[in-house]
């Protein structure tokens, strides 16, 4: 008979944020595989639990894999863990779960803590709907074209990025989301936990020195905003060249940017920019 592979939820900053199921799935398994063995360490020795475990991760994943199921198929328990949160989020578990699905290989969540959901929690927009991504591209042009797509997602959406690059992913999304609300959390749980609201632009402003991770959660566009009317032809057309000019964005780009951020058809912006054109303005 195969054993079972555990999808455990484990804290995201704060190591008492783990459920006692969870304490006791980790302690009764032959083996964990975690994301990084040395976090999982920290967390395993301030629960006192002894259970061995071994790395796997998107650098082992191909390797590691095959191991991990012939052990399940000889009847191993296995634990699988990320560095916080819950696997299967941005993390190689996914993989291994459809693969164990597909082999005939019992599967059991362990619910508990998830980033994205407790930002989403913290932010105050509304959740009837949400959507949860992962990562943005690296390079910058395939960022705008990343924030460009999920920028049409009309309710709660949520991702995150890392302290290197968030400065230039909320500048970029201040030409793509507009003032579109966005609530940015950083180091969840721990005890420099910080909430901060506002456009992107402004939250760039008040950015200061990039420290830990960032879940970015961006609310959703209201119905009410299509009865905004738009600004004087020549302001729209001001905008339009800094979204051209420093967002570095294309004009049909630019243009839709605009018209999300004033809940106007994109045929009315491009009309409020050619009659700027033929006016001079």
């Amino acid at each position: 008979m195969s054993g079972t592979l555990y999808v455990v939820a484990t804290p995201i900053g704060n190591l008492e944020d783990i459920t006692l199921r969870a304490l006791r799935v980790l302690k009764d398994v032959d083996l964990i595989a975690a994301e990084d063995t040395r976090r999982t360490a920290k967390l395993l020795a301030f629960h006192a639990i002894q259970t061995p475990s071994v790395s796997f991760h998107e650098h082992n994943t191909k390797a590691r894999m095959p191991q991990l199921l012939a052990r399940l198929a000889g009847g191993t328990s296995i634990a699988l863990v990320t560095d916080a949160g819950t696997p299967g989020v941005s993390d190689p578990g996914v993989e291994l779960v459809s693969t164990c699905i597909e082999a005939g290989i019992a599967v059991d969540p362990i619910p508990g803590a998830s980033a994205p959901l407790t930002a989403a929690i913290a932010s105050g927009f509304a959740l009837d709907g949400l959507t949860i991504f992962g990562f943005p591209p690296p390079k910058a042009n395939d960022r705008r074209r990343w924030l460009s797509a999920i920028s049409e997602t009309s309710h709660t959406f949520t991702f995150f990025e890392s302290p290197h690059r968030i400065a230039a992913t909320l500048r970029d999304a201040g030409g793509i989301f507009g003032d579109r609300p966005i609530m940015v959390g950083r180091e969840l749980t721990k005890a420099h936990q910080e909430f901060t609201r506002g456009s992107a632009a402004s939250l760039l402003e008040r950015l200061g020195e990039p420290r830990g991770e960032y879940t970015i959660v961006v609310g959703p566009a209201e119905i009410h905003e299509f009865f905004r009317s738009l600004p004087e032809d020549h302001v729209v057309a001001e905008e339009f060249g800094r979204e051209t000019d420093v967002g570095r964005l294309g004009r049909r780009a630019a243009v839709s940017a605009l018209a999300k951020r004033y809940g106007r058809p994109t045929r009315e912006v491009y009309a409020a920019i050619e009659r700027a054109k033929s006016s001079g303005q």
